[in-house]
C-alpha cells in the first residue's frame, strides 16, 4: 500500500485528489486550514486515513502534523504540495503589502516548510516523489494576478533546483494541473470558470497520472493530461 500526502485538501483539487487516491487503495494523509471542512473529509475518508487541520505558514502546525503522519504512516511515497491562495484581482500597484506577503507565505514558503518536514524521511528511506503544484500562470502571465504568477514561476525554479539536489531514487516535479473549475479560478474567471472540468472530473485523469510518477521524472515540468 502506498502513501500520499496532500496539502490544501479541504476543497477543490486537494479534496478530489484525497478521495481519488483513497479509491485507488492508497493511504491518504491530508491537511487544510478549515477545521470544519477537513473534519468532513476525515469522516468521508474513514479511519484508515488521516486528515488534520494544519496551516502551512505556521511552524507549530507543521511540526505537529508531520509528527502524527510519520508516526502513523511513515514518509509519503508522494508529497503533493497543493495548498495555495490567489490575490484579489487587481493591478500590482493596488495589491497591498499584506496581501502580497500572504500569497508568498502560502504558495512558496509553505511549500518549503512541507519539504523540510517530510523530505528528510523520504531521503532516509531512499524513495519518493515531491510534486509542487505550479500553474499555467507559472509558465505564462496574465494581468491582475502578478503576485500569484510570481509564486508559481518561483515554484518552477525552486523545483528544478531541488531536483538537482536529490539523491538517486527520488524525484521533484513541478506540475501544472490545467484549468479546472475551482473557487480560485472563479475569483479570476467568474462564471466563465464553469466551462472547465470540475475537480472530480479532473481527478479521474490526475490521480493515475500522479500515481505513475517516479525517479525518471525528476526535474521535469509536467502537465496533467487533458480529460478525454
Amino acid at each position: 500500500m502506498q502513501h500520499v500526502l496532500i496539502t490544501g485538501a479541504s476543497r477543490g483539487l486537494g479534496r478530489a485528489l484525497a478521495l481519488g487516491f483513497r479509491a485507488r487503495g492508497w493511504t491518504v494523509s491530508a491537511c487544510a486550514t478549515d477545521p470544519v471542512a477537513i473534519q468532513a473529509l476525515a469522516e468521508e475518508l474513514g479511519p484508515e486515513h488521516l486528515a488534520l487541520t494544519c496551516d502551512v505558514t505556521r511552524p507549530a502546525d507543521i511540526g505537529g502534523f508531520a509528527a502524527r503522519v510519520l508516526e502513523r504512516s511513515g514518509p509519503p511515497d508522494l508529497l503533493l504540495n497543493n495548498a495555495a491562495v490567489i490575490n484579489r484581482s487587481a493591478p500590482l500597484w493596488e495589491v497591498s503589502g499584506e496581501e502580497f506577503s500572504r500569497v508568498i507565505d502560502v504558495n512558496l514558503k509553505g511549500v518549503h516548510a512541507m519539504i523540510r518536514a517530510f523530505l528528510p524521511a523520504m531521503i532516509e528511506r531512499g524513495s519518493g516523489v515531491v510534486v509542487n503544484f505550479s500553474s499555467g500562470w507559472g509558465r505564462s502571465t496574465s494581468p491582475e494576478v502578478a503576485p500569484y504568477c510570481a509564486t508559481k514561476w518561483g515554484i518552477e525554479g525552486l523545483t528544478a533546483a531541488l531536483a538537482s539536489e536529490l539523491p538517486a531514487g527520488l524525484a521533484a516535479v513541478a506540475l501544472n494541473p490545467g484549468i479546472i473549475d475551482t473557487r480560485m479560478l472563479r475569483s479570476s474567471f467568474g462564471d466563465a470558470a464553469g466551462a472547465y472540468p470540475k475537480p472530480e472530473q479532473w481527478a479521474s485523469a490526475a490521480v493515475p497520472f500522479l500515481a505513475s510518477l517516479g525517479p525518471r521524472h525528476n526535474g521535469q515540468a509536467l502537465t496533467v493530461p487533458a480529460i478525454r
